[in-house]
């Protein structure tokens, strides 16, 4: 992709703060940093989100992901936790569409990065939930 700015890191032509790459990955670290330590996981190949990926990409990217993982936190004695995370369309925050995992290393719960997850469960009914799992596990024949 030559409008891609992952692709542009991935092959020299930005720089980067690269902290991991074989022949299926790159990890660099992310130009925001969210906290100290916030790293970009990219496959080398181009895939705009998770849901282009093949199994054999899948396999191969995120078996690296634990790895990259406990470098960061190894790297920083005060890393308490990690938050890893994989935005897929814009709607979900994606900015760019190059698929990519953000690995946050969490040093306290006033580090500056935080999240939040809405609790809907009042408004569901047993039949509701049936009803959603029902339409996913459908997806799988």
């Amino acid at each position: 992709m030559n409008d891609c700015i992952f692709c542009k890191i991935i092959n020299g032509d930005i720089p980067s703060y690269t902290v991991y790459e074989d022949d299926v990955v790159k990890a660099f670290l992310d130009i925001s940093q969210v906290t100290p330590g916030h790293t970009l996981m990219v496959p080398k190949k181009h895939v705009q989100d998770i849901f282009a990926y093949d199994d054999e990409l899948a396999q191969a990217v995120f078996a690296r992901l634990p790895k990259v993982a406990r470098a960061i936190k190894a790297s920083n004695p005060n890393i308490k936790g990690m938050n890893i995370l994989n935005n897929n369309g814009k709607v979900a925050y994606q900015s760019v569409f190059h698929s990519h995992i953000h690995l946050i290393p969490r040093y306290s719960a006033d580090d500056g990065f935080g999240m939040k997850f809405t609790d809907h469960s009042k408004e569901m009914t047993p039949d509701k939930y049936k009803e959603i799992q029902q339409s996913i596990i459908d997806q799988f024949k």
